[in-house]
């Protein structure tokens, strides 16, 4: 697969059972714990479809303001939030926790799991910086839990079509990747939980480096199946000081393979959202425009076809239940799955090779590390 999911307990166990459709499936509901809600992706969490298998058992978040407006606009009962992941955890029984924190608080919350055996997926990206993500692969090897990192790129049908016409009998053999990721900025415009952190460089370990590259990297590992780059350049652009004073706001990574070259470009500077791709084969070319729209171009002679896809459920539509799928069972993780921890440990060490890159000035010749 390229690229890729006591009376009160009963109160609480009723309204999220009605929320999340878990008993007009005949299934027993997979209940979910949550930590965190200041990322802004935790809203898509109550939003995905109504007859999803997904039983949310508790919430955990120390900002009250951010409790109340989830509380409210979703008519969340009280009995499911709780102050910390640790007090949640003493009280109800998960099979699985998805994290929203900041990125920086990801470590705290899969230790915690980790103590208590639970498999956690968190958003993008895995950690802050190389050092976390070691720890992250250590704890999960110890404790012999699933780690898995969410990429809404990894629901967007439009990128696996494209991949399907790279080879003879399509656009020919890749040579060149383009990635074009990020929005205009998170000030003034996302929630002001969100802004806090994402701009800090510490919680987020960088500006739209961290916030918008992850995707690029994790769909090219995905397609190479975990082969790394020769090379690494990146560099780094603050067109934004009085908004963005500790951090970046613009990205370029160029990722040189041994046929191909891949640039990543990660921004809060697009005038409009932009998650798109372009490959560029021998033969032609194709793009895809959205989640659920490309073009393609076989060669020089064919005319271009636009294709627009429909919603599909294969393998899975949304993370919850392929998270899901994948703890019960019923969805196989391949080793370098967008998702995997393989494939985002090695979305950190070429984002660490970025930063090396950025500071020296250098391209990174990643051969001669490895021997």
């Amino acid at each position: 697969m390229w690229i890729l999911q006591c009376s009160a307990m009963l109160l609480m166990l009723f309204c999220c059972t009605v929320l999340f459709g878990g008993e007009k499936s005949g299934k027993k509901p997979f209940a979910l714990g949550i930590i965190g809600l200041t990322h802004g992706h935790a809203n898509l969490i109550f939003k995905f479809k109504q007859t999803n298998n997904v039983l949310i058992v508790g919430i955990a978040e120390s900002d009250t303001a951010v409790v109340n407006k989830y509380k409210y606009k979703y008519n969340l009962a009280d009995s499911l939030f709780f102050s910390t992941g640790k007090e949640m955890l003493e009280q109800v029984s998960p099979d699985g926790v998805a994290v929203f924190t900041s990125t920086f608080n990801h470590l705290k919350a899969i230790k915690l799991c980790a103590s208590k055996g639970i498999d956690v997926m968190v958003e993008k990206p895995l950690a802050t910086n190389w050092e976390q993500s070691r720890q992250i692969e250590q704890i999960a090897e110890e404790s012999k839990i699933k780690v898995l990192t969410n990429y809404e790129t990894t629901w967007h049908p439009s990128l696996d079509s494209c991949f399907s016409y790279v080879g003879s009998e399509g656009i020919g053999d890749i040579r060149k990747v383009v990635f074009h990721h990020g929005n205009y900025g998170p000030m003034n415009r996302a929630p002001r939980e969100f802004t806090e952190w994402v701009t800090d460089s510490v919680q987020n370990g960088g500006g739209a480096l961290m916030d918008f590259a992850c995707y690029g990297i994790n769909i090219i590992t995905d397609f190479v199946n975990g082969q790394l780059p020769q090379s690494v350049y990146a560099e780094l652009r603050a067109f934004k000081p009085d908004e963005y004073p500790e951090v970046d706001d613009e990205a370029t990574i160029i990722l040189n393979y041994k046929t191909f070259q891949c640039i990543v470009q990660a921004s809060w500077n697009w005038a409009v959202p932009r998650k798109d791709m372009e490959l560029y084969g021998t033969n032609g070319y194709a793009i895809a425009t959205s989640s659920n729209e490309y073009k393609y171009k076989l060669n020089w002679r064919a005319k271009e076809e636009v294709c627009v896809l429909e919603k599909t459920n294969y393998p899975v539509d949304e993370p919850l239940e392929y998270f899901a799928g994948i703890i019960s069972g019923r969805e196989v993780l391949q080793t370098y799955d967008c998702a995997s921890l393989e494939n985002n440990l090695l979305v950190m060490q070429i984002l660490q090779w970025a930063k090396e890159s950025i500071t020296t000035g250098k391209r990174i010749e990643i051969i001669k590390i490895n021997k």
